[in-house]
């Protein structure tokens, strides 16, 4: 049998041909959007900030616009400068702009297991894969599976408000304590205070290198991927020297919390966790790929509540000092609302508007990912006339656009005021929460559990304690200075307090 074309057939093939060729055209004509001129060659290598990038990025931004073009030896970058741009881009188009640039430090094993992926899913290109990592996490930390952890968030809370009292000159530590404990509970159902295994240090070890390796800019070996196929030696490749060094730290945050959740599945005396119940839905088919999967899931969880989180109560405990008249007006609204006789709890959330003010405000005040992890264009794309080219590393400046005054105005202070009205937390000011845990499918799963964890132990360490900086040899308060560390993620280099 033959098929011989109508005339009207023919017409609309030549139409439509002649459409997606017009548009090819048109698209590849648009103006790529305004950034810096690029030198022969090299581009805008020389603009690319070595050091204090969420400055020099804003600094592009309030020059150029709110998306701003960098072409970086023949990557091409988009700085986006505004809220409003990220939620265009990364939201509303989020089928398009969710993947990650492949990443030279995957590539040299500093974040692979020895199987056949790495345990970051956060870096993890956007796929199959992802998506498996992501629907696991899910299961443990949407917003009505969150509601289970309030019993041990406000245990954990009391411990941390209880070992203060007894030990406030280690208050970092017990802050870490706190957010790990509860992040190891949940993912392998592990007792901190029950293991002689010292599972904080080795978070935090392993997270001051994610934050190293990954912090947008800092390796050439990112920008020109050659360089991983290079000897240590050859200049710009010395960073495989640190990930020979890097990869035993990191693998051991993965493998030692694993194995121990292992064993006591073995043993019969495993507690519910995600490691156990993950593990347990497992069917006989599904093969070590699926194990993998848990394995990765449950080290993100116990990594991210191990550390950003931490970053924002350092900040509290630093906006404390810095502002006691803000602390002095919780302290009055807890003890009207929880009285004297008893600690605050979950429950009270809805009759605490100052304190859900002043956690909202810790989180916009000071980024923990100031420049988020940064998005790629899986296509060509067109945004308010400009040309985004497909496979573009989109950075937004979540640090910006929390301090962005048409968003909140005189947001340089520390001022849960911004977010009340009448009394009571006012629904027309922007939430921070949209901004601080990223955008669209890549936002942060552990976005509730972080939120719900911060109000509990904000709340209790102000019914319990009163902060104060720390004296002085010439008996001067010594105040912290309101900056905040550079990295991937950042957190309060010194906190005068106690």
């Amino acid at each position: 049998m033959t098929f011989v074309p109508t005339a009207a057939a023919s017409l609309l093939a030549v139409t439509l041909v002649f459409a997606f060729l017009t548009r090819k055209r048109r698209r590849n004509a648009l103006p790529l959007p305004p950034g810096p001129r690029p030198l022969p060659f090299i581009g805008n290598a020389l603009d690319m900030p070595s050091k204090e990038m969420r400055t020099a990025f804003k600094e592009m931004n309030q020059k150029y616009g709110d998306i701003v073009y960098l072409d970086a030896l023949g990557q091409p970058m988009i700085i986006v400068g505004s809220h409003e741009v990220a939620v265009d881009l990364l939201e509303k188009r989020s089928s398009n702009y969710s993947d990650r640039a492949p990443s030279a430090m995957i590539d040299m094993h500093v974040f692979l297991l020895p199987h056949r992926f790495g345990w970051a899913f956060t870096v993890h290109r956007y796929g199959q894969e992802w998506r498996r990592n992501r629907r696991a996490m899910h299961q443990y930390f949407n917003a009505n599976a969150v509601a289970q952890y309030a019993a041990s968030q406000k245990l954990e809370a009391h411990r941390l408000a209880r070992r203060m009292i007894d030990d406030p000159e280690h208050f970092r530590q017990h802050i870490r304590r706190f957010f790990g404990s509860s992040a190891l509970r949940i993912s392998h159902g592990i007792e901190v205070d029950d293991d002689p295994v010292d599972y904080l240090k080795i978070a935090e070890e392993a997270m001051d290198i994610f934050s190293t390796a990954f912090e947008p800019g800092k390796h050439l070996v990112e920008v020109l991927p050659w360089l991983a196929r290079m000897p240590s030696w050859f200049p710009g490749a010395g960073v495989k020297r640190d990930g020979e060094v890097w990869r035993p730290i990191v693998y051991k945050m993965v493998s030692v919390p694993w194995d121990a959740a292992m064993e006591n599945m073995r043993r019969g005396t495993a507690v519910p966790s995600m490691v156990k119940g993950l593990m347990e839905r497992m069917r006989e088919d599904d093969g070590p790929d699926e194990e993998e999967v848990i394995k990765n899931a449950s080290a993100v969880t116990f990594a991210g509540g191990s550390d950003t989180t931490f970053s924002t109560m350092q900040t509290f405990f630093m906006a404390m000092t810095m502002y006691p008249e803000v602390q002095r007006k919780a302290q009055d609204e807890l003890m009207a609302v929880v009285g004297p006789h008893r600690l605050p709890d979950k429950d009270d959330e809805p009759s605490l508007p100052y304190i859900q003010a002043i956690t909202k405000e810790c989180i916009r005040w000071r980024s923990v990912v100031p420049l988020s992890v940064p998005h790629r264009s899986l296509e060509d794309d067109e945004y308010k006339g400009y040309f985004i080219p497909k496979g573009s590393i989109i950075i937004t400046n979540i640090s910006a656009f929390s301090h962005d005054p048409r968003i909140y105005p005189n947001p340089d202070p520390f001022s849960p005021e911004r977010f009340l009205k009448d009394g009571e937390i006012d629904p027309t000011v922007q939430d921070p929460a949209a901004i601080a845990f990223g955008y669209g499918r890549r936002v942060c799963p552990g976005k509730h559990f972080a939120e719900t964890s911060l109000f509990i132990v904000i709340a209790t360490v102000l019914h319990t304690l009163s902060v104060s900086p720390v004296v002085g040899p010439d008996g001067q308060p010594i105040m912290p200075s309101g900056e905040m560390t550079h990295g991937l993620l950042s957190s309060v280099p010194f906190c005068g307090h106690r």
